[in-house]
C-alpha cells in the first residue's frame, strides 16, 4: 500500500529554480557533498515529493511533533521538516547511496545516521505518510493554523513549477 521510502539527494539547480517562486524552500549547496542535501521521498497527491531531513540537534530531543514535523526516534535521529517538502520527478533527484565506502570518520557517522533514519522511518512509513498527506491537504483546503501555513512551502505552486522544470 505504501511505497518504500528511500533516502535521495536532490538537484541543487531545482532547488534554486524553485526558490525563485517559494522562499521557503530550503538551500541545497552543491559543494556540500559530505554533508548533502538528502531527505525522504514519498508520494502525496499523485505527485511524488521530497521532505528534508535535519541532523539531530539538542534540540530536537525537546521539540514536540507537530502538523509539519515529526521527530526521528524521539529526535535522536533528528527531524523530518514536512513543511518544507517540495514535489519532484525522477529527474530532479538521485538516490543517496548508503552503501558507499567512506573516507573519514564525519563520513561514516553521516552514513551511519542516514542508514538509521532510514531504519525507523521505514518502520514508521504509516505514520510519516499519513502526516504528510494531512498537511497537504490541510493546507491545500486553507484549514491550517496561519503559523503553521507561512512556513510552509506553497505546494499547488510548487508543483506548477515542478512541471515547467522537468519539461
Amino acid at each position: 500500500m505504501y511505497k518504500k521510502i528511500k533516502i535521495v539527494k536532490v538537484d541543487s539547480d531545482y532547488c534554486n529554480f524553485l526558490r525563485k517562486y517559494d522562499d521557503k524552500v530550503s538551500y541545497n549547496a552543491g559543494n556540500k557533498e559530505l554533508r548533502p542535501f538528502v531527505g525522504i521521498l514519498f508520494t502525496v497527491n499523485n505527485c511524488e515529493y521530497f521532505a528534508p531531513l535535519s541532523s539531530p540537534k539538542p534540540k530536537h530531543i525537546k521539540l514536540k511533533n507537530t502538523l509539519d514535523l515529526i521527530k526521528i526516534n524521539d529526535g535522536i535521529y533528528g527531524v523530518v521538516n514536512f513543511n518544507n517538502m517540495i514535489p519532484v520527478t525522477n529527474n530532479n533527484y538521485t538516490e543517496f547511496d548508503l552503501n558507499k565506502k567512506t573516507n573519514g570518520k564525519n563520513e561514516q557517522y553521516r552514513i551511519q545516521l542516514l542508514n538509521n533514519q532510514l531504519r525507523w522511518l521505514t518502520s514508521n512509513k504509516k505514520d510519516i505518510y499519513q502526516k504528510s498527506k494531512i498537511l497537504y491537504n490541510l493546507y491545500i483546503n486553507d484549514k491550517l493554523p496561519r503559523n503553521v501555513k507561512d512556513r510552509c512551502c506553497n505546494y499547488p505552486l510548487l508543483e506548477e513549477k515542478c512541471a515547467i522544470y522537468n519539461n
